[in-house]
C-alpha cells in the first residue's frame, strides 16, 4: 500500500514516472493544458494562466497526502527532467480495491508509444503497491486514441454510460474501460 508521505519513483525504458512539483513543473503543465487539443476531451477548459497549473499540481499533490489517490508526472530519462504529461488514479474506493485511472500527454510526444509505457507502468503499480482489483477508465466515445491505448494495455471495453458526465456545459457520454489484476496475469504481466 502507499505509504504516507513517501512519493514513489517508476523507471520504464525511456520515463521517470515522479511526484509533481508546483514550482519547478507549473509552466510544462501549463503548456500541456493550455492546448485545446489536449483538453478536448478532458473535463477541464484549457488553461489559460500559469495559477492554474499551481492549484491542479495541488491539488493532486494533497490527494496523495490525504491517501485518495497518485498523480505522476510524465518525464523523459533523456530530456532535462521537463515533464511532458501525467498519469495516475483518483476516485480510489479502497473499500472496493479499486480506482479510475487518468491521464495526459503534451501533443509533441503523442504516437510515440510514450504513453502505452507511463500507462502499464501506473497499472502495474496500482495493482502491486496499491493493493487494487480493478482500475476503470472513462472516454468519450469520440477518442480513438484513448480507445486503442486503453486497448492495447489490456483493458476490456464494458459499455456506454448516457450523459454520464456533465462538461463544459452539456452533458457527454461515457464509454466505460475496465481492467482487472487476473487479467493481467492472463496477459503475462504480475
Amino acid at each position: 500500500m502507499i505509504a504516507r508521505g513517501e512519493f514513489p519513483l517508476l523507471q520504464t525504458a525511456r520515463l521517470q514516472l515522479r511526484q509533481l512539483r508546483s514550482e519547478d513543473d507549473a509552466g510544462a503543465l501549463f503548456d500541456c493544458f493550455s492546448r485545446d487539443d489536449v483538453t478536448a476531451y478532458y473535463d477541464l477548459e484549457s488553461f489559460t494562466s500559469r495559477q492554474q497549473a499551481v492549484e491542479l499540481i495541488e491539488s493532486w499533490n494533497e490527494r496523495f497526502a490525504n491517501g485518495e489517490g497518485i498523480r505522476f508526472a510524465i518525464t523523459l530519462h533523456s530530456s532535462t527532467d521537463r515533464v511532458i504529461g501525467t498519469c495516475g488514479f483518483h476516485n480510489w474506493a479502497k473499500e472496493h480495491f479499486k480506482a479510475e485511472v487518468g491521464y495526459e500527454l503534451h501533443p509533441d510526444y503523442w504516437r510515440q508509444g510514450v504513453m502505452t509505457e507511463a500507462l502499464d507502468a501506473v497499472v502495474r503499480y496500482g495493482f502491486a503497491e496499491m493493493g487494487l482489483n480493478r482500475i476503470d477508465a472513462f472516454i468519450d466515445p469520440a477518442n480513438e486514441s484513448s480507445r486503442r491505448l486503453l486497448a492495447k494495455c489490456g483493458f476490456r471495453e464494458e459499455g456506454t454510460m448516457r450523459d454520464y458526465f456533465f462538461e463544459k456545459n452539456s452533458f457527454v457520454d461515457a464509454v466505460l474501460f475496465g481492467l482487472l489484476k487476473r487479467d493481467l496475469a492472463l496477459q503475462g504481466g504480475d
